[in-house]
């Protein structure tokens, strides 16, 4: 099994009176996904979780992959 980079899509939905979410995606018809379900957080973990996710370029880091990939 080979790893892949995939790209995450974010979308920001309402849920419908019948408990269903519409949106358009962009594959083709047939394509296998996975899809995680997550409910927005409330106000007071907002600024806690857009900290989080814009934090992720420290990990990218080539010095720090290259220490790692020879220990």
């Amino acid at each position: 099994m080979s790893a892949e980079p995939q790209t995450a899509l974010k979308y920001e939905v309402e849920v419908g009176a019948d408990g269903h979410v519409d949106l358009r995606v962009p594959f083709k018809p047939g394509a296998r996904l996975v899809v995680f379900v997550l409910e927005e957080p409330a106000e007071s973990l907002a600024d806690l979780t857009a900290a989080a996710q814009s934090s992720l370029a420290f990990w990218d880091n080539p010095l720090d992959d290259e220490d790692w990939n020879n220990a």
